[in-house]
């Protein structure tokens, strides 16, 4: 078992599990995963037996990707009873893959007993039955709590399941159901369930599902169109593959809030594991080691999925994602670029492109991806949210005009939504123009939304510079009491309680404002927290 050393100065031998195991600590904290797992790797080895190696080398092998690791770390964890819940379905996953039926139902029975996954078991056991031979169909017990739950997933996996048999008439209305159920994030499952159909014959079908006004479907269309081979895309899934989905989909579920912790990257991880040619769990993974700062792995796991394929363009839009996060601008400007400018290029590659380009300033070609991004809209059907791109570009490029009557116009679209409201407030505010409407404005975004800190900043901002100060104050702190640490929020905040006659309080603020400012704003408070207000001290 591994110990700590007894002395202090007590020597540590390089080669040893203890020296491995705290390169690997330091690894993690310095975010160095590769280094990282090949530390807990050789740690592993020198000490098998280990709770604490074994720990952290699961986690970081199922994180990056390395399963032979995972369950050798698992099995250690298992035999000790401390097995993450995920790790479960790590070994389920094995289990398909050695085609170990009875194995893989003992797992589901166990993970049904753990309670976490359970309401997954009956989708399970019916893919462990397809690997079987001797097909049956998942049943919900509906007085299970999780029955709604389960029922998600359920027509996706039935569509699949009588694809497979060749059932196309018990196949379509699961497969509207199943479609009917993702408002976002369907090209995957229209590509796969295209794919099905148009292998069985059911060519008009197919197409119907693939709309030929985007780019994402032009390959599997002309592939389909021409009667091109359709392998891998037509063939039957197997009981691993359909794992895979399901983890798949729900790595994307529990991650769908912006979260980026690590359940939804071990899922899609562990859904590779069972379905290691797949191209979905990879885009999945991709997207999610991304958002959780795994940028390396992300571009890696991006960069598996075929370029020339039907998921092709999904990948290589997760790729522009990763590239971006981990510092290749300038590369994954030119693969936007590229994404951009085929025939048919969905709205989302155009606002991916627009949103790099401001990230480098260039608020010009910004605004013309963001204005590209509109071209399939009828006038009155834009989404606000594509104007206020372009808006926001416009405004951050000096051309206020401009910026001002595209962010009128999703105002107009919008009258309710409170960030186009703020937006076209506080760009106002900023330029001491229409003052009155203006503070209109951002009202009415505060009481649409008075939660947002943003929001509350620039209505007690609006009020400050209309001189309303005894209006201000009092919303300004209720803004820096939600955003503790926005520079902006915190020096605005000084700038009124100065006003105020609150002087010892606006030095506390300014103070706080300066922990997170940079540059020209840092300057600016050093100098009014030391000599107090002056006119050219004034918050921007």
């Amino acid at each position: 078992m591994l110990v700590l050393p007894a002395a202090a100065g007590a020597s540590v031998d390089p080669g040893s599990a203890l020296h491995a195991y705290m390169r690997g600590r330091l690894a993690d904290e310095d975010g160095a995963p590769g280094l990282a797992l090949k530390s807990y790797r050789q740690a592993l080895a020198s000490d098998p037996a280990s709770l604490e190696v074994a720990r952290r080398s699961y986690f970081q092998a199922v994180i990056s990707g390395d399963m032979a690791l995972a369950l050798r770390s698992a099995a250690v964890l298992e035999s000790e009873g401390i097995l993450p819940r995920d790790g479960t379905l790590l070994r389920i996953a094995d289990a398909l893959n050695r085609k170990d039926w009875p194995g893989a139902r003992l797992l589901v029975d166990h993970m049904v007993a753990e309670g976490n996954f359970a309401f997954l078991a009956p989708i399970m056991r019916s893919w462990i039955s397809v690997g079987e031979g001797r097909y049956a169909a998942p049943v919900i017990d509906p007085d299970d709590r999780f029955a709604s739950l389960a029922r998600r997933y359920l027509g996706e996996h039935l569509a699949l399941q009588a694809l497979g048999r060749g059932d196309l008439q018990a196949a379509q209305p699961a497969i509207n159901r199943a479609l009917a159920l993702r408002t976002a994030d369907t090209d995957e499952m229209r590509l796969l369930f295209a794919g099905q159909l148009a292998a069985r014959g059911a060519k008009a079908e197919a197409l119907a599902l693939l709309p030929e006004t985007q780019a994402n479907f032009t390959r599997a269309r002309d592939d389909i169109a021409s009667g091109r081979a359709l392998s891998p895309y037509g063939r039957a899934l197997t009981a691993g593959q359909g794992f895979a989905r399901l983890l798949a989909r729900l790595a994307v579920d529990i991650s769908s809030d912006g979260s980026t912790g690590s359940l939804g990257i071990r899922l899609a991880r562990i859904a590779a594991f069972a379905d290691p040619n797949g191209a979905v769990p990879r885009i999945v993974a991709a997207d999610l080691l991304s958002r959780g700062g795994y940028v390396a792995y992300a571009v890696e796991e991006a960069r598996m999925v075929p370029g020339a394929g039907w998921y092709g363009a999904l990948a290589q839009a997760e790729l522009v994602e990763a590239l971006a996060a981990a510092g290749q601008r300038p590369e994954a400007i030119a693969l936007a670029r590229k994404l951009a400018a085929v025939p048919h290029a969905e709205p989302e590659r155009h606002v991916r492109l627009g949103q790099l380009l401001m990230q480098e300033k260039d608020y010009r070609a910004a605004a013309e991806a963001f204005r590209t991004a509109q071209a399939g809209y009828s006038n009155d059907a834009v989404p606000w949210t594509l104007l206020l791109f372009e808006g926001s570009a416009l405004e951050q490029g000096a051309r206020w005009d401009e910026a001002r009557a595209v962010l009128e116009r999703a105002a107009r679209l919008a009258p309710d939504e409170p960030a186009v409201l703020n937006y076209l407030g506080y760009a106002q505010i900023e330029r001491r123009q229409n003052m009155d409407a203006a503070l209109a404005l951002l009202k009415k975004a505060s009481a649409l939304k008075p939660e947002d800190a943003s929001i509350t900043d620039s209505l007690g901002w609006a009020q400050f510079v209309t001189g309303d100060i005894d209006a201000a104050v009092p919303v300004l702190e209720r803004a820096a009491a939600g955003a503790p640490s926005d520079a902006t929020i915190n020096e605005h905040l000084g700038d009124a309680l100065w006003a105020a006659g609150r002087r010892y309080e606006a030095r506390y603020a300014w103070r706080a404002a300066a922990i997170f400012a940079e540059g020209e704003t840092a300057r600016r408070l050093a100098a009014k927290t030391r000599e107090g207000m002056k006119p050219e001290y004034a918050a921007r």
